[in-house]
Formats: C-alpha cells, structure tokens, sequence
C-alpha cells in the first residue's frame, strides 16, 4: 500500500495560496489573468515539479540498467511552455499601444511561484510573490508620484473633429497652454468638409483624464472630442 506523502499536499496548498494572491491582484483590475487561471498555473506547476523531482529518484534504475534523469526537467519544460499563455493576453490597440505585457509576466511569475514551492523553496516563493505585488502595486505609485519627471506622465490619444482648418493652430495652441504636451499629429480630411485631427500627448498622471476631456471639449474651435488613455 503506497504512502500518502502529507508533504506533497502541503506544497501543492501553499502554491494554491500564493497564486491566489496573484490572481487576485490581476482580478480586481479586471486583468485577462483572474483567479482561475493563476490558481491553475500555480497548482500545477507546483504539481509538475513534484512529479518531475520523485520520478527522478524513485525510477532510478530499469531493468538493472542505472537511469540518469535531470530532477527538474518537466519543470525546465513549464518555463518555455506557459509563453503561449502570456502571448494570448498581449494586445495591439488601435493606437499603437501594447497592453498586458505585465499580465503576461505574472502569468510567467505564478508558474515560477509554483515550480519554487514545488522544489521545496518555501520561503523564497512566499518572499518571491511579497517582492511582486510591491513591484506591481507600491512601486509605480511612488514612482508617479515622486519620481523622474518623464514617468510621472501619461499617454494620451486625442482624437477631435474641427469645422474650419484654419482653427487647427490655434487648437494645438490651447491645448498645450493647459500644460499637455503634444508629441505627434495626424490630420485627416473628411468627407462632410470637417478635419479630423489625431494628436499623441502627455500630460501629468496628477491631471485626471475627465479633467482634460473637460477643457478640450469646451474649446469653441473643436466639435468633437475622444479621448483614450
């Protein structure tokens, strides 16, 4: 009758806990990686890992012939193999912004957690997931708040329709009166003798979106107003 290792439970539930805590934090910013998918990459890679370390030792011969097997090589194969579900959570969006590479690396940091506590590395993965959330959640603040100057801003895309072209100066020229700062402009012609003009700008993370839809919205020249951040 085969043992039942209490050990192995005990891993695969700390693994279970710490990539909670990681879907959770993706889960109330509505992340593509919710809990669901944490808790599974977490789980079984932990799992995985077990597997791949007692197989090693407890199959160490076969048929009298000694076996040499490298104890972490189904984890080996978890590190490459999870890359095709950061790649499903990577988006281009119309503006030529990326989006969810840092899903995508947590996606990467729960199969680690899990080959970590799975390979005995209690307290590095439980110190291992600490380090992650401050980088994820504490560090970014401070840095937006008194960091350099160039990461305390926030892209913007603008996209506003005006009547009359001779308008399209001025309209810049207001804009960057309330301290945003146009980077790129794009002007279109439309077919009911409108323009319409797509800006990439930056302005301060301290400025609130609205705040800034609000004052280009109420310029007379504009007739239309987007906003995407």
């Amino acid at each position: 009758m085969e043992v039942i290792n209490i050990d192995v439970f005990i891993k695969l539930g700390i693994s279970a806990i710490l990539g909670l805590i990681i879907g959770l934090e993706r889960e109330l910013k509505r992340k593509p990686l919710g809990l669901k998918t944490s808790l599974v990459i977490s789980i079984i890679s932990c799992l995985l890992t077990i597997v791949s370390i007692q197989s090693a030792y407890q199959f160490p011969h076969s048929n009298g012939v000694p076996i040499q097997m490298d104890p972490l090589r189904l984890a080996a194969q978890i590190v490459s193999g999870i890359g095709f579900l950061g790649a499903g959570v990577i988006l281009k969006k119309g503006n030529d912004n990326i989006t969810g590479l840092t899903t995508a690396a947590m996606i990467w940091g729960a199969g680690g957690i899990g080959i970590a506590v799975g390979a005995g590395f209690y307290y590095e993965a439980t110190a291992g997931v600490i380090l992650l959330m401050i980088s994820v959640e504490i560090i970014p603040s401070i840095l937006t708040k008194f960091g350099p100057k160039q990461l305390r801003k926030k892209d913007l895309q603008l996209r506003l329709i005006v009547k009359d072209k001779r308008n399209i100066d001025k309209v810049i020229e207001k804009i960057e009166a309330n301290k945003i700062t146009i980077e790129g402009i794009r002007i279109k012609d439309l077919q009911n003798e409108g323009h319409l003009i797509i800006l990439r700008a930056v302005a301060s993370f301290r400025k609130p979106t609205t705040e800034i839809y609000h004052i280009i919205s109420s310029l007379n020249e504009i007739e239309s107003t987007e906003i995407e951040y």
